[in-house]
């Protein structure tokens, strides 16, 4: 009998696939060189399922000439241990997959159905396989749920997705090409001329990314604010003192406003006009990942990385549908009414039986589709272990958007008296709910403030008790956030749904932007002034957005490759010569810039409890461990230091300790969440604890 390889794109998604596709229980599990391998045995043969762990091969230089070399135009596709230190598991992988490879005659790839996705099972297929991708077939799924997974298989298309794959190649190529070329020159020019090692890196996604929140900072920078008033009052009617305001909502002069207020205050009004009007509230979307992401950021806080991270989880427990996806459509193929049925089995009953008592269900759907995905959904399965935190709330906004989809219309009532006083007019609001529709499915998302009024009579006299001259300024526009600047890049056209969030975590990562708000650092702006002088079209939106296209022709299979790719390295050609012909130019504007931004963020705010002199972030010459040391030790002989944790990404925090008043301490590390220490507390707990304390101790901050 044949034996069939089929490769997924993780671990979790290959235990599911062959668990779906055993007949006879759970899946057998094998390893070759200590990677986990599944076999199933059916009556038409044998299955073996391996999986990728993400990219196992990248773009790299064909003959590297070291790390600082530029300008570099040649390039092939290489296994990522080779280029990538710390790759030894993918190492181990790709040799495990070629020997299960040899075991095998027919071939499918059932990685992610997006760019990313189908790019990696062609490598695999391609490169680990001896060429198999030329005889391949294809998988294409939204869950891992077994009921998709085993129609997935039986209905696997004889070849693979091509076109998506090549678009995929194009887009690393073209990046890589970008990357590479201008952020080492950025980096050579600033480290040839101080001597000092920086990262700085750009590309034709970031660059024009940094360049909003650069213009969004000038124009904050020479808003001038203009003043302005506004007039507030309360009026008595039926023994109740409502709040009403002036039609005019902003005055221009404080001059005009105290004549309405003389004119006004303390005198009797009557009801000159009522207004009412009923309308609709259409039930929400379902979620493509942009708008999950947003939601995700306006309820819980969570960055685009962060709840994409998520969703990803979630999707490999089965709980959700494949999240990268850009359509705003729910296909009756997914089985609305199983879907609903099964959520009230798992915690949304009154909501299930609503809906299902309700007749037929139909989705409110979006104008967006996406040929590979439908909308995120929830598959109606209960996850196979308890979700936890942001896990958890992140489940239950997707379940209750999902049921939201398929709601009653909504209605809302809105009311409005026009009160007389004087000649001048002053409005009185009024807004209620008047049938919840699909709000009560999507609560606690969904959140209408009702003001209700009391019944009113054309000609009712009201009393003014009271009338509030305010002068207030006009605001600049706000700082764009990781949500915002999502939804920014989505409406220029740059980027895709999958890489718009690492691309803003890049821009943290290098220091070109830091807090919530998104504040452009000194950097961020010395790169772009570079950029937009030395080749102003890496920053221009419209030639990135003119890449996009180019890359999108290839998905449709109307353009080539190549093509695009020389295109790409003729244009970049002048650009990179130019800036390497002025490499001390550039390097001058950067160093001083840098060397500020590295002193502050490890100089602290506190100064040394000994002898007052500045306190930072130093390492060991002779054993590289850090730890904050006093910088009087050279003029004051002033030997105070304290311990700082080893391992982990530091940040010096705005804050004091609540037990003794020291600078408190932020460390990252990708295996954990960000916990704040302090280590004064911690030295003094490690000279009263055990040697084998913890070294970063958790305090509460202000």
């Amino acid at each position: 009998m044949e034996t069939t390889l089929i490769v997924a794109e993780k671990p979790d998604a290959a235990l599911h696939i062959a668990d779906a596709l055993s007949v006879s229980g759970p899946a057998k599990r094998i390893h070759i060189e200590g990677v986990p391998i599944f076999e199933v045995n059916q009556n038409i043969g044998r299955i073996l399922v391996c999986s990728a762990l993400g990219h196992l091969y990248v773009v790299a230089e064909e003959k590297p000439r070291g790390h600082a070399a530029y300008p570099v135009y040649d390039f092939v596709w290489k296994p990522k241990y080779l280029v990538e230190r710390g790759q030894k598991r993918q190492e181990r992988w790709i040799h495990a997959i070629v020997k299960a490879s040899k075991e095998c005659g027919r071939f499918i790839s059932a990685c992610d159905l997006d760019l990313e996705g189908s790019l990696i099972g062609y490598m695999i297929l391609k490169y680990a396989c001896d060429g198999a991708d030329r005889r391949a077939g294809r998988m294409k799924f939204s869950t891992l749920t077994p009921a998709d997974l085993r129609d997935a298989y039986e209905r696997a298309s004889p070849e693979l997705d091509f076109p998506l794959a090549f678009a995929g190649m194009c887009r690393h190529e073209v990046d890589w090409l970008f990357g590479i070329n201008l952020s080492r020159a950025l980096t050579q020019s600033a480290h040839k001329l101080s001597g000092h090692y920086t990262t700085l890196s750009t590309g034709r996604v970031q660059g024009p990314t940094l360049r909003f929140l650069v213009e969004r900072e000038y124009e904050i920078e020479t808003f001038v604010p203009t003043p302005y008033w506004t007039l507030k009052a309360s009026v008595e009617i039926d023994g109740k003192m409502l709040p009403v305001e002036y039609e005019n909502p902003c005055i221009g002069t404080k001059s005009e406003a105290e004549i309405v207020v003389r004119a006004c205050a303390g005198k009797t009004g009557r009801i000159e006009k009522l207004e009412s009007n009923l309308y609709d509230l259409a039930p929400p979307t379902p979620f493509d990942l942009p708008s999950l992401q947003n939601e995700a950021y306006r309820h819980f806080g969570l960055s685009p990385s962060i709840s994409l991270g998520i969703a990803e989880r979630l999707y490999l427990d089965q709980a959700i549908s494949y999240p990268r996806t850009s359509s705003q459509k729910l296909p009756p193929s997914i089985g609305y009414e199983n879907i609903v049925r099964s959520l009230g089995q798992i915690g949304y009953g009154p909501e299930s039986r609503e809906l299902l008592s309700a007749g037929k269900l139909v989705p409110h759907e979006g104008s967006r589709a996406d040929a590979a995905h439908p909308a995120i959904y929830p598959t109606g399965r209960k996850p196979e272990r308890m979700l936890q935190g942001k896990e958890r709330e992140l489940f239950d906004l997707v379940v209750r958007r999902f049921l939201a989809t398929f709601g009653r219309v909504a209605r809302r009532r809105s009311e409005k008296a026009t009160i007389n006083i004087e000649d001048y007019r002053f409005l009185l609001y009024g807004s209620t709910l008047t049938e919840k529709g699909w709000t009560a499915l999507y609560r606690p998302y969904a959140k209408f403030e009702d003001i209700t009024i009391p019944p009113l009579r054309v000609g009712q006299a009201v009393q003014v008790h009271g009338m509030r001259l305010e002068e207030k300024y006009t605001h600049p526009p706000p700082r764009y956030n990781p949500s915002s600047i999502l939804r920014k890049m989505e409406e220029a056209g740059i980027g895709t749904k999958a890489t718009r969030a690492e691309i803003i975590e890049t821009l943290y990562k290098r220091g070109y932007v830091t807090g919530q708000s998104m504040v452009t650092t000194q950097l961020g702006f010395r790169i772009t002034e570079i950029l937009t002088s030395f080749c102003p079209r890496v920053v221009d939106v419209t030639f990135t957005r003119e890449l996009e296209a180019q890359m999108e022709e290839i998905e449709r299979g109307n353009q080539r490759r190549e093509k695009v790719v020389k295109e790409t390295i003729e244009y970049l050609k002048p650009i990179i010569e130019t800036l390497k012909s002025r490499e001390k130019e550039i390097g001058t504007e950067l160093t001083d810039i840098i060397s500020e931004m590295q002193e502050a963020s490890t100089t602290l705010f506190v100064p040394c409890p000994k002898c007052g002199s500045r306190l930072r972030i130093v390492r060991n010459p002779r054993t590289k461990k850090r730890f904050i040391g006093c910088s009087g030790k050279w003029k004051r002989n002033c030997t105070y230091s304290l311990p700082l944790p080893q391992l982990g990404r530091l940040k010096l925090l705005p804050k004091r300790c609540t037990n003794c008043g020291f600078q408190l301490i932020q460390v990252s590390a990708k295996s954990r969440r960000p916990l704040i220490s302090c280590s004064r507390c911690y030295a003094e707990k490690r000279r009263l604890s055990a040697k084998d304390e913890k070294m970063s101790v958790p305090v509460r901050s202000k």
